[in-house]
């Protein structure tokens, strides 16, 4: 039997990479899981309380495009949050997760040829591996851009050269950025929304960490869009109540855009898509009306930062992230890292590499290791500790 060539050059995803990398090897202390970003924070009682009173919704097959409640008070958060009107059955799709809204955009949106030739995806390197994969998916080229210290952490799109861009169907931004916590600014939203209209692409904008900062929220790329006045089909913004919420398992997101682009989505899910359970939209409604326990948990995260800023501030190149719960440290090597930290105390982090794509000494997550600050802070703050004195002492 035949298995088609489009994956088979893949390497393995992250997690089960790691595996491979750590698991034969035992531990050198009290295991701590500092890989994944699964927020451990609580998430608001009530939620369950909802999902109880609305259990008869598990008898129905639930609204493919969301419930109005649900599509109302996503626009309303960001109405409240962006400035942005939006209509709640034309630019709003309910999504199960972000993750599949990033993958079947490129499904719906991007068509087979661009210019008479291949289209190109681009994305950040390091980057969220599903980009990657909804690029190869569409038989896409997906064109990995660097976003390093020297472009402020975030890829320098308007940097490639026009014959490139000519090709461009999408373009896949992550702000603040997965793993490096950098935001972009009004005036970086601003330069790649007039790059898209000049070269004619779409921008996919993951902002699931938009809410976890430590100072100023960060600018929305469909606000900035607005305010320039760009196609309303240009921009395609992603959420979800993962991180915002500490729901990861609710699997409750969203995307918003133009009409057509929504319209494309909506008709692809209705084939393929796996809608929220009845019960849990009723929940996510709620949880984006609230606002509450959002800045309460913010608060918990702004206390990490300052635990991380004392901890690892004496670490040459230690940089402390704008936004998010992930820590980009510097290391020589991020699997010798992973190796070391894993065999030696017990702690578990990513190597950056893995997060990237680029040949030995040309893949720009290969010095770094990535740190997620998701334990109850004092878990944290002892686990850096040992991190900081067996990497950097």
């Amino acid at each position: 039997m035949d298995f088609p060539e489009r994956f088979s050059n893949l390497p393995a995803y992250a997690f089960p990479r790691l595996r491979a990398l750590l698991d034969a090897h035992a531990p050198g202390g009290d295991v701590v899981h500092m890989t994944i970003g699964e927020p451990q924070h609580q998430f608001p009682q009530w939620v369950t309380d909802i999902v109880v009173e609305n259990a008869a919704g598990f008898n129905s097959y639930p609204a493919n495009e969301g419930t109005e409640a649900l599509r109302a008070a996503i626009t309303g958060w960001i109405a409240r949050r962006y400035g942005v009107e939006l209509d709640p059955a034309q630019h709003v799709l309910a999504l199960n997760g972000t993750r599949e809204g990033l993958y079947n955009a490129a499904m719906a949106l991007i068509p087979e040829r661009k210019n008479g030739k291949q289209p190109v995806v681009l994305a950040p390197n390091p980057f969220y591996q599903v980009y990657m994969i909804a690029a190869i998916s569409v038989a896409a080229r997906p064109v990995f851009v660097p976003a390093t210290a020297a472009t402020g952490h975030l890829p320098d799109f308007a940097g490639l050269d026009a014959d490139v861009l000519n090709q461009v169907s999408a373009a896949y931004i992550c702000s603040p950025a997965n793993p490096q916590g950098a935001v972009a600014s009004r005036d970086y939203w601003a330069e790649l929304i007039g790059l898209a209209e000049q070269y004619d692409f779409r921008i996919f904008a993951d902002e699931c960490y938009c809410e976890i900062y430590r100072n100023a929220p960060p600018v929305g790329a469909l606000q900035v869009a607005r305010e320039l006045g760009a196609d309303p089909e240009r921009v395609a913004v992603f959420h979800s109540l993962s991180k915002r919420s500490n729901l990861p398992g609710l699997r409750a997101g969203f995307v918003a855009g133009g009409p057509k682009t929504i319209a494309a989505m909506k008709q692809l899910r209705a084939y393929a898509g796996a809608p929220l359970p009845g019960p849990l939209q009723a929940a996510a409604a709620a949880v984006w009306a609230d606002e509450a326990h959002v800045v309460e948990n913010r608060a918990l995260y702004q206390e990490k930062y300052a635990i991380a800023d004392r901890v690892m501030g004496g670490v040459q190149g230690y940089m402390p992230p704008e936004a998010g719960f992930f820590l980009w440290l510097p290391v020589e090597d991020g699997e010798a890292a992973a190796m070391k930290l894993w065999t030696e105390t017990g702690i578990r982090v990513l190597p950056g590499a893995y997060l990237a794509q680029g040949k030995p000494g040309d893949n720009p997550g290969e010095g770094f290791i990535r740190v997620a600050m998701v334990a109850p802070k004092q878990d944290m703050e002892r686990a850096l500790i040992i991190l900081r004195d067996c990497l950097y002492g």
